[in-house]
């Protein structure tokens, strides 16, 4: 029971497994190509992937999102999205198809007909087609009609094989549901730990009790057998690293004049235009842009200063051009009103471990040295530069620009609202940590505009600029060297880090492009001039991993040795609490007396359901360990958070007022629920990981 894990772990396959029906009889899917490689996506246990059928799933997927999102690019970075949709697709069917023959399941065609004529739960090609929308209920006339016509015939062959394997499906699911049984004493103790209390004392031993951890040294060997005894910890999907050059493509100054000169001249066009709808649909790169409602929050700082402190800010004037986030703005002003204010602020962030008390003493010391300082009269922006862990508003002396109440988190917002302009508030604390803020000023005026936009592009010319910058490089860099040809041109190296197909490469973003030079190249190749989607991208491949674990690199060596070392303080320091316990003979109030820094902890209210010590914190470990104690006796070392503890239980308390009998009988099919989804879930994700797949993408 407490090993029952959230069901939002449930992984897609599941989800693919309940809809593949639908998805096989729309793209007729039938993985059974020739054996040759060349022709091949991938293989699962030898089972082929066609490449032709793989990219049909692939285009299916683009036409879809065109129809569901009219007007918007597909950019290299959606469709990368596209091909590893269709590639788990495919996988999955393939395993779907290996479980259905492991289990035997058939269909009769007798079933089908009965899931035809089933009013309560029909299959999904006939809901899809045949449920009148105003009773939500099968039309059967309809339906009857349509099996009768000649005309229908291709159509229904092909649901049948739909509906045949949908059924399948749905067997094979009722198959995986039947492995995992809701027993009595699983309801008993979910009953128990959902209304019982303890009391009791105990003593916590943090792992430094032990020890200093450089009492405790780990030796390489020991790592690498730690690594290889639990390496199935480290499985995963191929990968590769890299490091890169990346040109940003960028519009030059002369695209941003191009672009002012286009927009200045549909000034006179745009004032004297009959509909503003038509106008805006036609000529602005945002045409839904009509009556939109903005406040100063909606432009950066400058952009807002323009808008709001121009001129011409009255009904019927235009307003612009304003140069605002990649855009030229012209705004035609239809109204002007009040509403829920913005504000304008400048902050101090100061982070701290709220875990951590010291830490946590040491930024308040900080929040009242910097209000001693502002009170001498220090420049707020001097100190926002010296001290704000918000670098990005700290370069510009704190201010972090124009917001409306939602858009910050409350304890913020609530700060900024209740004062007035000058005033300095704080510490405020907030999931960031210790805020001082400066509230610079309030504005209240809504705009009702109409607005034409056009935004600022790299034009052709800047592309080929930028690409020929590139492509200088990628050729110095094969001829002289990556490292070599990047300093010499003054060019940033990026890396990586490790990714898969699925994963996304660091800065170039996981355009197609990246991804088959990175999983075709060998170790020190260098790639040609590779597109993304905001610039050009030279990439020279680092490492390959192909082991299907992750290697014992530098990074997990520290990660591994940390573990030992914890483990060797945890058993040197439940020796020394028997000792201790032993020496005190089992009493707590005598280990306590026998060491100045241990301290007795004692709680009338340690609730089971959610690990809650009431009067010291939250410790679920502890708690757990705490249920299956014997009433007052002294427990063995039994782990913690961050240690280990000694405990005294002296009740144990289930709350009278609960029918035991009821709640087991409500909380019935929410545990077989998640019972069976938790053993569906294991149980595919297990198949998947054991299959041998096989990608020749």
């Amino acid at each position: 029971m407490t090993k029952l894990r959230d069901k939002t772990h449930i992984i897609l396959f599941v989800l693919v497994a309940a809809f593949l029906a639908l998805i096989v009889f729309e793209w007729g899917m039938n993985f059974t190509g020739p054996a040759k490689k060349a022709g091949l996506a991938g293989k699962v246990n030898g089972v082929s992937i066609p490449m032709d059928q793989y990219e049909g799933v692939v285009n299916d997927l683009s036409v879809n999102f065109r129809q569901s999102n009219p007007g918007v690019d597909i950019t290299p970075q959606i469709e990368a999205k596209f091909r590893e949709q269709a590639w788990n697709l495919a996988v999955d069917q393939v395993l779907v198809e290996l479980l259905l023959k492991k289990y035997g399941i058939t269909v009769t065609d007798q079933e089908v007909i009965d899931a035809v004529n089933n009013d309560l739960n029909p299959p999904m090609i006939i809901r899809q087609n045949f449920t009148d929308p105003k009773t939500g209920k099968i039309e059967r006339q309809l339906l009857e009609t349509a099996r009768r016509d000649p005309q229908a015939k291709q159509f229904w062959l092909k649901a049948q094989d739909g509906i045949k394997r949908e059924i399948k499906i749905d067997k094979l699911l009722m198959a995986l549901r039947s492995m995992a049984p809701v027993t009595d004493p699983e309801l008993t103790e979910l009953v128990q730990r959902q209304f019982t209390t303890f009391s009791g004392s105990f003593i916590p031993f943090p792992l430094s009790y032990a020890g200093p951890e450089s009492s405790f040294p780990v030796k390489d060997k020991e790592i690498a057998d730690w690594y290889e005894a639990h390496k199935i910890q480290f499985k995963q999907d191929p990968v590769r690293s890299a490091q890169f050059v990346y040109f940003p493509l960028q519009p030059s100054a002369q695209d941003s004049l191009q672009a002012r000169k286009e927009i200045d001249a549909l000034i006179p066009q745009f004032a004297s235009a009959p509909k503003d709808s038509e106008f805006v649909k036609i000529q602005s790169d945002i045409p839904e842009a009509v009556n939109v409602t903005f406040s100063r929050a909606d432009f950066t700082p400058v952009a807002g200063n323009a808008v709001f402190g121009s001129p011409k800010l009255s009904p019927g004037q235009i307003v612009g051009p304003v140069a605002d986030q990649g855009f030229y703005r012209l705004l035609r002003i239809k109204s002007i009103s009040n509403g829920e204010p913005a504000a304008s602020a400048s902050h101090i962030l100061l982070r701290f471990n709220p875990a951590d008390r010291a830490d946590a003493e040491r930024a308040v010391a900080l929040a009242r040295q910097i209000f001693s300082e502002l009170q001498k009269g220090t420049d707020f922006a001097s100190l926002a530069a010296r001290y704000s862990a918000d670098q990005a508003s700290a370069a510009n002396g704190g201010f972090v620009g124009w917001f409306t109440k939602e858009r910050m988190v409350p304890q913020f917002s609530q700060a900024v609202f209740s004062g007035r302009p000058g005033q300095i508030v704080g510490p405020v604390m907030t999931q960031y940590g210790f805020h001082i803020i400066r509230i610079e000023g309030f504005d209240n005026r809504r705009i009702v505009c109409s607005m034409v936009a056009r935004q600022i592009k790299p034009s052709s010319q800047t592309s080929e600029s930028v690409k020929r910058k590139a492509t200088l490089f990628q050729s110095d860099a094969k001829s002289k060297g990556f490292d070599v040809t990047a300093k010499s041109q003054s060019l940033n190296i990026g890396k990586t880090g490790e990714f898969s197909r699925q994963s996304m490469a660091a800065m170039p973003g996981m355009d197609e492009s990246i991804a088959k030079f990175a999983f075709k190249a060998k170790e020190g190749d260098i790639s040609d001039v590779l597109d993304s989607e905001k610039g050009f991208v030279v990439m020279k491949l680092l490492t390959r991993n192909d082991s299907g674990y992750r290697l014992l690199d530098a990074q997990l060596k520290p990660m591994i040795k940390a573990e030992l070392v914890r483990q060797k303080q945890g058993a040197a320091l439940k020796s020394r609490i028997i000792a201790l316990s032993k020496d005190a003979a089992g009493s707590l109030d005598a280990m306590a007396a026998r060491d100045p820094n241990l301290h007795k902890i004692t709680s009338d209210r340690i609730l089971w359901r959610n690990g809650t010590i009431e009067g010291y914190g939250v410790d679920q470990q502890l708690v757990e360990a705490m249920a299956g104690m014997t009433l007052n006796k002294l427990s063995a070392p039994v782990p913690m958070a961050n240690g280990y503890a000694v405990a005294v239980i002296n009740a144990k308390k289930f709350d009278p007022a609960v029918d035991s009998a009821a709640e087991k009988t409500r909380i019935l099919p929410q545990l077989m629920k998640a019972k069976q989804e938790q053993c569906i879930s294991e149980y595919l994700r297990a198949f998947r990981n054991a299959a041998k797949i096989e990608d020749f993408r």
